[in-house]
Protein backbone atom coordinates (compact mmCIF):
# COMPACT_ATOMS: atom_id res chain seq x y z
CA UNK A 1 0.00 0.00 0.00
CA UNK A 2 1.39 3.89 -0.81
CA UNK A 3 1.92 5.95 1.86
CA UNK A 4 -0.05 9.30 1.42
CA UNK A 5 1.33 12.44 2.05
CA UNK A 6 -0.50 14.21 4.30
CA UNK A 7 1.68 16.93 6.40
CA UNK A 8 5.01 18.95 6.30
CA UNK A 9 6.93 15.82 7.94
CA UNK A 10 6.35 13.26 5.37
CA UNK A 11 7.12 15.56 2.48
CA UNK A 12 10.17 17.52 2.75
CA UNK A 13 10.48 20.86 1.85
CA UNK A 14 13.13 21.20 -1.48
CA UNK A 15 15.04 24.27 0.75
CA UNK A 16 15.85 21.54 3.47
CA UNK A 17 18.61 19.26 1.18
CA UNK A 18 19.50 20.68 -1.64
CA UNK A 19 17.33 19.74 -4.08
CA UNK A 20 19.40 19.34 -7.73
CA UNK A 21 16.59 21.27 -9.33
CA UNK A 22 17.25 24.18 -7.22
CA UNK A 23 21.13 23.63 -7.49
CA UNK A 24 20.68 23.86 -11.33
CA UNK A 25 18.72 26.93 -10.86
CA UNK A 26 21.29 28.92 -9.35
CA UNK A 27 23.70 28.10 -11.65
CA UNK A 28 22.08 28.73 -14.67
CA UNK A 29 19.54 30.97 -13.66
CA UNK A 30 19.50 34.89 -13.95
CA UNK A 31 18.68 37.48 -16.18
CA UNK A 32 22.31 37.04 -18.63
CA UNK A 33 23.40 33.24 -18.04
CA UNK A 34 20.69 31.52 -20.22
CA UNK A 35 21.02 33.94 -23.12
CA UNK A 36 24.77 33.37 -22.90
CA UNK A 37 24.38 29.44 -22.70
CA UNK A 38 21.59 29.87 -25.41
CA UNK A 39 24.13 32.11 -28.06
CA UNK A 40 26.90 29.89 -27.33
CA UNK A 41 25.20 26.90 -28.34
CA UNK A 42 24.72 28.08 -31.78
CA UNK A 43 28.80 27.72 -32.54
CA UNK A 44 31.62 26.69 -31.72
CA UNK A 45 33.56 29.75 -29.76
CA UNK A 46 33.07 33.30 -30.05
CA UNK A 47 34.86 36.03 -29.12
CA UNK A 48 33.12 38.84 -26.23
CA UNK A 49 33.11 41.47 -28.27
CA UNK A 50 30.73 38.78 -30.57
CA UNK A 51 28.64 37.68 -27.38
CA UNK A 52 28.54 41.20 -26.11
CA UNK A 53 26.86 42.15 -29.47
CA UNK A 54 24.67 39.56 -29.40
CA UNK A 55 23.20 39.25 -25.87
CA UNK A 56 21.17 42.50 -26.35
CA UNK A 57 21.46 44.99 -23.28
CA UNK A 58 24.04 43.01 -21.75
CA UNK A 59 27.08 45.60 -20.02
CA UNK A 60 30.89 44.39 -20.28
CA UNK A 61 30.92 43.88 -16.16
CA UNK A 62 27.64 41.82 -16.69
CA UNK A 63 28.95 39.44 -19.23
CA UNK A 64 32.35 39.29 -17.38
CA UNK A 65 30.69 38.13 -14.36
CA UNK A 66 28.46 35.97 -15.86
CA UNK A 67 31.02 34.01 -17.71
CA UNK A 68 33.67 33.93 -14.83
CA UNK A 69 30.82 32.28 -12.96
CA UNK A 70 30.00 29.94 -16.04
CA UNK A 71 33.33 29.24 -16.23
CA UNK A 72 33.69 28.26 -12.51
CA UNK A 73 30.94 26.20 -12.70
CA UNK A 74 32.16 24.26 -15.83
CA UNK A 75 30.05 25.03 -18.37
CA UNK A 76 31.91 27.85 -20.12
CA UNK A 77 35.65 27.34 -21.32
CA UNK A 78 37.46 30.02 -22.01
CA UNK A 79 40.73 30.40 -23.79
CA UNK A 80 42.91 32.88 -24.02
CA UNK A 81 45.31 33.35 -27.45
CA UNK A 82 48.71 35.15 -27.14
CA UNK A 83 49.01 36.51 -30.68
CA UNK A 84 48.93 40.23 -31.21
CA UNK A 85 46.74 41.74 -30.75
CA UNK A 86 45.59 38.90 -27.56
CA UNK A 87 41.99 37.99 -27.72
CA UNK A 88 40.13 35.56 -26.03
CA UNK A 89 37.14 33.14 -27.10
CA UNK A 90 34.74 31.11 -24.95
CA UNK A 91 32.47 28.49 -25.87
CA UNK A 92 30.83 25.71 -24.33
CA UNK A 93 32.07 22.72 -22.32
CA UNK A 94 31.00 19.69 -22.47
CA UNK A 95 29.04 19.77 -19.44
CA UNK A 96 27.23 22.34 -20.89
CA UNK A 97 26.44 20.52 -24.15
CA UNK A 98 24.29 18.35 -22.00
CA UNK A 99 21.94 20.86 -21.46
CA UNK A 100 21.30 22.64 -24.86
CA UNK A 101 18.24 19.24 -25.40
CA UNK A 102 16.67 20.61 -22.11
CA UNK A 103 17.21 23.85 -23.07
CA UNK A 104 15.42 23.75 -26.79
CA UNK A 105 12.50 21.58 -24.69
CA UNK A 106 12.19 24.18 -22.25
CA UNK A 107 12.13 26.48 -25.50
CA UNK A 108 9.63 24.94 -27.35
CA UNK A 109 7.39 24.58 -24.24
CA UNK A 110 7.74 28.39 -23.72
CA UNK A 111 6.26 28.82 -27.15
CA UNK A 112 3.58 26.52 -26.99
CA UNK A 113 2.73 28.51 -23.34
CA UNK A 114 3.06 31.97 -24.88
CA UNK A 115 0.75 30.94 -27.77
CA UNK A 116 -2.02 29.71 -25.18
CA UNK A 117 -2.19 33.11 -23.68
Amino acid sequence: MKKSINNERDCPSVYADRCPLLCALDIIGGKWKLPIIWFLSQGESVRFNELRRRVTGVTNMMLAKCLRELEADGLVSRTQFEVIPPHVEYCLTASAKELVPILRKLYAWGAAHKMRE
